[in-house]
């Protein structure tokens, strides 16, 4: 490495001293940016760069001296070709890090950062790569320069680095041996360099692809990753079967699981930051016939914008949604399937409630997201922490909206009507297929109609469609059969265009690009609560609520249809047609 740096026994001491003993600046300098600091309160660093008295490297610099970190200078010192080798194209391009020095021993990688205060790269390095990671500082230009010559042409690619690892013999011998494989064994195949970046790589595509799980899953003949991007699972290129148990044995190591346990299923959790956004992946093992299945649940904090008027809800369902959530006290019931979306939902009807003036409490499975000003619980089962518990501590929390992430039990469901009924408003959800089965899912787990009717406000049922890709969109004429899928006929879509996409590089040749929301949103007015207490059916309600003017969900979903932005496909998979 190089010799010591002068200018580590600057640590601590103010910037503008550090540059003055760095030759960059002047004591006059530093008092003129020390004097509109004073005034404006900006970063005296920032002031001198626009003072133009320093660039932003000196700054970069003098920052390291600060931290105590040793800065470098890129241009006389040479990498090792297998130092490069250890660090995937795609960590040091995501990072903006550059690997420089590997001794083995005491397993320390020394990487350059362009600033001091990129920590964060050094502890995901840490997370993702298992080394003890040095930083050093080296001006920006050479770092960009530096990883652009070293990785620019050459970005590792997934199908390069498996064809690698087939050849690997190593891992293939331990894999054999089964169930025999001793801790210490499995701590090295966790630790083998090829498989972290392998990982790194699958886990680098899936973020950038915007995917919201990795499924890694053992098969008696093969080992098969896949991820989920817009509801629809793809096959990436599939490892061979012998890495199966030194890839899951990472994720084990990287969520903090006990890679010696491989028969009761396990969760836990990674937190990184990939390009300056914090992804927080939520990792569940699950034992299975030929090796343990994981899945990887990726909470990109950053992929939503929590507001209502950008979910997809029309103007008067906005309206309707609207007057729901301002409600003084009640229920307020989100429904459907499993990854519709119920969350993102109930998150931007509490963002829009997110005032000084009230406390809003919630308790989920997991956190999704994190939002400044709510006091959010995770649940805890394990220490008994469950949704009811946590929902009777709510209580005596003096809130004014409480969010309880799914009613799956009676007495959930109970506290929850307790709630509503001592003045506050209570949002959840429930897995039911469209707003009036909601009134017969809680009658099935024991609420009393009359208790239904005094709290109940409203039931918002939603799925999510995937939207036409933008750049790859035509415009074309259904088939008869298409239409018939909806109870359409050719006379219904006279005068309107629909469309399709015909596959591209954006879309990864789907036709599709992100989703969007249909809803159905049932208002209880005193009439319907009178028919939910004479124990009135499902059908009733619903054709009950279309008199109101409740638009059911197939038929929010042709209007998404009729304005080009779905397609019939994604309507007929999403949504039941109403007799």
């Amino acid at each position: 490495m190089a010799a010591k740096d002068p200018l580590s026994e600057l640590k601590g001491r103010r910037l503008g001293r550090i540059l003055t003993k760095m030759g960059k600046v002047t004591r006059d300098q530093v008092q003129e940016a020390l004097a509109m600091h004073s005034k404006n309160r900006q970063p005296v660093g920032q002031l001198l760069v626009e003072l133009g008295y320093v660039n932003q490297d000196d700054v970069n610099l003098a920052l390291a001296a600060q931290a105590g970190m040793e800065t470098i200078d890129l241009d006389e010192f040479d990498i090792a070709d297998d130092v490069i080798k250890m660090f995937p194209a795609e960590t040091s391009q995501a990072y903006q890090v550059l690997p420089l020095q590997y001794e083995s021993e005491s397993n320390t990688l020394t990487v350059a950062l362009k600033n001091a205060d990129n920590f964060r790269a050094v502890d995901d390095l840490r997370l993702l790569m298992g080394y003890n990671v040095k930083p050093v500082v080296a001006p920006a230009a050479q770092v960009e320069k530096k990883i652009q010559a070293y990785y620019g042409e050459d970005e590792e690619s997934l199908s390069s680095l498996i064809a690698e690892m087939t050849e690997d013999t190593d891992l293939e011998e331990i894999a054999d041996r089964g169930e025999s494989i001793d801790l210490e064994e499995l701590l090295e195949m966790a630790e083998d360099n090829k498989v972290k970046r392998l990982l790194n790589l699958v886990l680098l595509q899936a973020i950038k692809d915007k995917a919201s799980d990795v499924h890694f899953e053992p098969f008696e003949d093969e080992f098969k990753m896949r991820y989920r991007i817009d509801g629809v699972l793809y096959e990436m290129i599939p490892p061979p079967r012998h890495l199966a148990m030194p890839i899951v044995s990472r994720i084990k190591v990287m969520s903090n699981l006990d890679i010696a346990e491989r028969r009761v299923p396990q969760d836990g959790r990674i937190e990184l930051v990939v390009g300056g956004n914090p992804v927080d992946l939520r990792v569940a093992v699950l034992p299975t016939m030929f090796g343990e299945s994981v899945v990887m649940r990726i909470l990109d904090r950053t992929n939503t914008s929590l507001e209502l008027d950008k979910v997809g809800l029309r103007p008067d369902d906005l309206n309707d949604v609207r007057q729901l959530i301002k409600k003084p006290n009640g229920i307020v019931i989100v429904t459907g399937p499993t990854g519709s979306g119920k969350t993102t939902t109930l998150y931007s009807a509490l963002n829009e409630l997110n005032e000084i003036s009230e406390k809003i409490l919630t308790v989920e499975d997991p956190v999704e997201y994190d939002i400044d000003g709510l006091v959010q619980v995770q649940v805890n089962p394990d220490v008994g922490l469950t949704f009811a518990s946590a929902l009777r501590s709510f209580l005596r929390q003096d809130p004014d909206i409480i969010l309880v992430g799914e009613t799956r039990d009676l007495e959930t469901a109970q506290i929850a009507v307790q709630a509503s009924l001592t003045g506050h408003l209570v949002f959840t959800t429930l897995h039911t297929n469209d707003a009036p089965s909601s009134i017969a899912r809680l009658l099935d787990l024991g609420l009393e109609p009359f208790l239904i009717t005094a709290t109940l406000e409203g039931v918002v049922a939603q799925r999510l469609v995937r939207t036409i890709c933008t750049r790859c969109k035509q415009a074309y004429d259904p088939t008869e059969e298409e239409l018939l899928q909806l109870q359409l006929t050719p006379e219904d879509i006279e005068g309107r265009q629909l469309y399709r996409g015909m596959g591209c590089d954006y879309c990864n040749e789907s036709g599709y690009k992100g989703r969007m929301g249909l809803f159905e949103i049932m208002v209880l007015d005193d009439e319907m609560r009178e028919l939910i207490m004479q124990n009135a059916s499902s059908q009733i309600l619903m054709a009950e609520s279309q008199k109101r003017g409740m638009r059911p969900l197939r038929e929010s979903g042709l209007l998404a249809l009729f304005d080009g932005v779905t397609t019939i496909d994604e309507i007929v998979k999403e949504t039941m047609f109403e007799e």
